[in-house]
């Protein structure tokens, strides 16, 4: 007979943004003519870039004519694409990073999910506390049972420290989802450090390094010496560039980099990830890769730098108008996350907002145990909207 994966039965039976989606359809079904304002899951708002609309339509037409018409792109990504990430987003900053090193894929999302394929199934995890679901959620898919929390409380500004972490593999990601928390190039290279010391993975989630302001603030873990040993990092053209709706994201796998057969020997982990994408992955679209390019470009990076600048003055108007109620508030600096210390039960200090606010926001018990007691606030949305949901919040509170 044929038997499920039994492990999907130690994860919560929904999703917590299909929790979230739930909660706000019953409210609309009872309130019809209630107006919602979102600030909950992280969706952009703004249309994309006018400088990638006009790559796309250019991709478009190249789609339409034999000579120009792109099928089956190579699975990895697009030359054209991969040297221009490579030279912006790394030799720019005087990072160490080779285009041969760079997966580009549907999104990062995917990629923090898929890339535990690559592991033993009995190797030790360990996640910042509040997480992102999508790490422990597959990762417990896949069997594992070890692992381990690592909390990220105000007392530690919401970055943890490898003293005491005996994992095999940690899940990093700064600036964090939900906190809003950066870490400091001191704090990353700690863990290099130690990932190094004990052959040890980091898998580093940069997915909004574009929403950085801060001097000083390291947009990679490969700013960090030897990271190249030990380090896989994943990031988004999501939150860069608004492409929630048209997926595309890339990792890059250092060349150098190795986990280990059961009889100590080195195995390198860019060939394994090769072959996993080109069995199980296609490819992003031809045309979304024209339209990741244009991202790139003087007009596309000026225009995408322009609406993350939006957000972040969206995130700092929520800040200040949480910390003038008399919340402690983190994040929304360096982050389009407002991470508010509710002092109490998470999701009824959502439901209150919904149903006095009609405002979504998302309760932190939904990102682990650490996360109880507070909210997530997105900036993503309009500042029309954000403003009437600042007003609503601040009477309702």
């Amino acid at each position: 007979m044929i038997r499920v994966n039994e492990n999907y039965s130690r994860i919560k039976p929904t999703y917590l943004f299909a929790e979230i989606a739930a909660r706000v359809a019953a409210h609309q079904k009872a309130h019809p003519d209630a107006k919602v304002i979102r600030l909950g899951i992280g969706d952009v708002t703004e249309p994309l870039a006018p400088a990638v609309i006009a790559a796309m339509h250019r991709a478009v037409d190249d789609e339409a004519a034999r000579g120009t018409f792109h099928g089956y792109g190579p699975e990895q990504g697009y030359a054209f694409l991969r040297d221009r990430i490579a030279e912006v987003d790394f030799h720019a900053r005087g990072v160490d990073v080779k285009a041969d090193e760079i997966f580009v894929s549907d999104g990062a999302k995917c990629d923090c999910g898929n890339f535990q394929e690559l592991l033993a199934a009995d190797a030790k995890v360990a996640v910042g506390d509040p997480v992102y679901p999508v790490y422990v959620d597959t990762n417990v898919m896949a069997g594992r049972h070890d692992i381990q929390l690592l909390p990220c409380t105000k007392a530690n500004s919401f970055v943890p420290s490898p003293d005491g972490c005996d994992a095999d593999v940690v899940y990093l990601c700064y600036p964090n989802n939900p906190t809003g928390a950066t870490a400091s190039l001191e704090q990353l290279q700690a863990w290099v450090d130690w990932a190094n010391a004990g052959r040890r993975l980091i898998l580093f989630d940069a997915a909004y390094e574009a929403f950085i302001r801060t001097p000083g603030v390291p947009h990679s873990i490969f700013e960090c010496k030897g990271a190249r040993t030990c380090a896989v990092e994943m990031r988004s053209f999501s939150k860069t560039a608004g492409f929630t709706g048209v997926r595309c994201g890339y990792t890059v796998v250092p060349s150098e980099l190795v986990a280990y057969a059961a009889d100590g020997a080195a195995v390198p982990l860019k060939p394994m990830w090769t072959r996993r994408q080109t069995t199980k992955f296609n490819g992003a679209s031809y045309i979304t890769q024209r339209g990741a390019e244009a991202v790139y470009s003087p007009e596309g990076l000026a225009q995408t730098k322009a609406q993350i600048d939006f957000y972040l003055e969206n995130a700092r108007l929520v800040s200040a108008a949480l910390a003038k109620a008399g919340y402690d508030v983190a994040g929304g600096v360096d982050s389009p996350y407002v991470w508010v210390d509710v002092k109490g039960d998470s999701w009824k200090f959502f439901d209150h907002l919904l149903a006095e606010a009609n405002v979504v926001t998302t309760p932190g018990a939904g990102f682990g145990r650490a996360g109880e007691g507070f909210i997530r606030i997105s900036a993503f949305n309009s500042r029309e909207n954000v403003l009437e949901a600042i007003d609503r919040i601040s009477k309702a509170l």
